[in-house]
C-alpha cells in the first residue's frame, strides 16, 4: 500500500523558517522524482520544488528559489522542504509527490501558515 505522510507544518512568523518532511512507503522509494507542491486557498496547486530519482538535480519555483531547499534521504525514504525566510505568500497546504513514468502518488498535505 502506497503512502506519503508529510509533516512539519504549522504557523510561523514571517521571516521564519519550517522543515518540511514526506515519509513514503510502499514502493521502490529511489527510482521516484520526488516533489513538492502548494495549495493557497482558492488558487490552483503549484510546483514548489523537484528532485530527481538517480541524478537528485533539483529545480525550484522562482517564487522559491534561494529561499527552499529540497533534498532526499533514500535510506529513509523520506523526501524533506527546507524553507528560510518564510513570506505570508508561502501560506497553503504543502503536498509531496511520488511520480514514475506514468505513476503519481499524492500525500494528504500540511498546512504551512505565515502570519504576525
Amino acid at each position: 500500500q502506497v503512502q506519503l505522510v508529510e509533516s512539519g507544518g504549522g504557523l510561523v512568523q514571517p521571516g521564519g523558517s519550517l522543515r518540511l518532511s514526506c515519509a513514503a512507503s510502499g514502493f521502490t522509494f529511489s527510482r521516484y522524482t520526488m516533489s513538492w507542491h502548494r495549495q493557497a486557498l482558492g488558487k490552483e496547486r503549484e510546483l514548489v520544488a523537484v528532485i530527481a530519482s538517480a541524478t537528485t538535480s533539483t529545480n525550484y519555483a522562482d517564487s522559491v528559489k534561494g529561499r527552499f531547499t529540497i533534498s532526499r534521504d533514500n535510506a529513509k525514504n523520506t523526501v524533506y522542504l527546507q524553507m528560510n525566510s518564510l513570506k505570508p505568500e508561502d501560506t497553503g497546504v504543502y503536498y509531496c509527490k511520488a511520480r514514475f513514468s506514468l505513476l503519481d502518488y499524492w500525500g494528504q498535505g500540511t498546512q504551512v501558515t505565515v502570519s504576525s
